[in-house]
């Protein structure tokens, strides 16, 4: 029986109960219970089934080595969950309730002009900070901080607002200010660290495992790109200042919000303090059995550079000293990974930094020919293997949509000349077959300009939805803000089209 994943708020009152049905249904005889059993305790005698052994089950079950982690984890996603969407809305006259929800991201869909409401609200009521260390922590107001911690040292660590956060976590995921000052920032964050804040502190975004840090907060980034999720306007000095004062580098979720884009800056300070290293710090401690080991999540973050070609995130990454020998766990190298990705000038650096040599098969050669527009070598490959074509085609058949992640016209030219459907729907993040949205969709959110006017010449339907959320590429250019692309395909697309919009 397959692994089931845990229930996103698990229970450890609804647990104890499932592991006590489960010993009085072995008891019983019942046939799906002794196949749990058989499954993930054989050498235990169901016919002497103590509760112990009823817990032992349940935890494998979800995938857990004993209940003891299985126990720990729930315990630590009911302290530490926070559902942002289904916290009370701020009654009108909670100024700072209604100034934190509006300036602090909290990683859905933020907008910045809500941003710009809080910031016009606190010019309105500057007393919003002088009465709430959380609001003054978001606000950067040393001076109100200063008066607060010295009459309550502990309010430091006190978690409250509208998010149910530390202070220093709402100094870090406020976005009120782009001018605010670095000494404003630092000094708000030394004030809080002196008085005992926790620079780990952090909460499990709607129960997921991967806890958003203060680092988390502070490094922004995210699926909504830097407008919605910027970074903090001085990341980098108080980055710096968190990892001083002990935040652990190893922090999944901030390599995951900042993977999107080409910047490293994060990675440099992150490294300079042990990133890569060391245990995982308190969260892992928590949360062992759903946290990636450090080394092994560099590994994905190198995965990730390579697959998007971010050249200079791997001559980092490389330098630092990740593994490039080992196989990926679907048993592809670095160097067929470059290759069937679109990147081909990777391979050689990977190759001459111990990568394994490439070895393509057929059908892998063929995807990296096209991707790279080789006509020539697709030539070649179509001669030695007949109908190869068509078994790409069979297995990957949004390939046009990979192509367009790419940037790549012409390999989006030779895909239709081949056969593949120009309006084929896949992933656009990663080389997936899963049908998402088309070529189209992703040139519209890139504002690839070239290449919107490659697929529409090449048949692609301007007013084709996507599957997510039910919008047209035009919908995507406006979303993302894509002016060239929107002026391109509002002359093309239906009236009815013309009304979708991205969610």
């Amino acid at each position: 029986m397959p692994v089931v994943p845990l229930p996103e708020e698990p229970s450890l009152t609804q647990l104890r109960k499932q592991a006590k049905d489960l010993r009085r249904s072995v008891l019983a005889g019942d046939q799906a219970a002794l196949a749990e059993v058989a499954e993930h305790y054989p050498d235990r005698d169901p016919e002497e089934f103590p509760l112990h052994a009823a817990q032992l089950v349940l935890a494998r079950h979800y995938g857990f080595t004993s209940w003891a982690r299985l126990k720990r984890r729930a315990e630590v996603s009911e302290r530490y969950s926070r559902f942002p969407a289904r916290m009370p809305a701020s009654d009108t006259s909670d100024l700072a309730g209604t100034f934190l929800r509006l300036v602090c991201l909290y990683f859905d869909d933020d907008e910045p002009e809500q941003r710009a409401r809080g910031r016009r609200l606190l010019a309105e009521h500057p007393e919003i900070t002088q009465d709430s260390v959380y609001a003054a922590a978001a606000a950067a107001d040393a001076e109100a901080l200063r008066r607060i911690l010295a009459a309550d040292p502990a309010a430091a660590r006190r978690e409250g607002g509208p998010y149910r956060w530390e202070p220093l976590s709402y100094l870090a995921y406020s976005r009120h200010d782009p001018e605010v000052t670095e000494e404003a920032v630092l000094g708000a964050a030394r004030l809080l660290l002196d008085a005992g804040a926790d620079p780990n502190a952090g909460y499990l975004l709607r129960g997921l495992p991967t806890p958003f840090t203060v680092l988390t907060g502070v490094f922004g980034g995210g699926e909504l790109g830097p407008v919605r999720q910027p970074r903090h306007p001085h990341s980098l000095a108080l980055g710096r200042l968190l990892l001083e004062a002990g935040a652990d580098p190893n922090d999944g979720q901030a390599l995951y919000n900042r993977m999107f884009e080409p910047a490293n800056d994060h990675l440099e300070l992150l490294f300079e303090f042990g990133l890569g290293t060391g245990d995982g710090g308190p969260w892992r401690r928590r949360l062992t059995d759903d946290l990636e080991a450090p080394a092994q999540m560099l590994r994905g973050e190198l995965a990730w550079a390579i697959t998007h070609g971010l050249t200079q995130r791997v001559r980092l990454l490389v330098g630092q000293g990740i593994d490039v020998t080992s196989p990926f766990e679907d048993g592809s190298t670095v160097a067929s990974v470059a290759a069937t990705t679109g990147h081909i000038d990777l391979v050689d650096y990977l190759v001459a930094h111990g990568a394994p040599p490439l070895d393509l098969d057929p059908a892998d050669a063929l995807i990296a020919a096209v991707l790279a527009a080789d006509r020539p070598g697709i030539d070649r490959l179509r001669r030695e293997h007949p109908g190869l074509v068509g078994q790409v085609r069979s297995a990957r058949p949004a390939l046009v949509t990979w192509a367009a992640a790419c940037g790549r016209p012409q390999a989006a030219e030779i895909l239709v000349e081949l056969g593949f459907d120009v309006n084929a729907r896949g992933r656009t993040d990663v080389p997936s077959d899963q049908p998402w949205q088309t070529a189209l969709h992703k040139a519209a959110e890139d504002g690839n300009v070239e290449l919107a006017r490659t697929l529409l010449r090449l048949g692609a339907d301007p007013d084709i939805r996507d599957h997510r959320f039910g919008s047209t590429p035009l919908g995507w250019a406006r979303y993302f803000g894509q002016q060239p692309l929107i002026d391109l395909l509002e002359p093309v697309t239906t009236p009815e089209g013309n009304t979708g919009g991205h969610a």
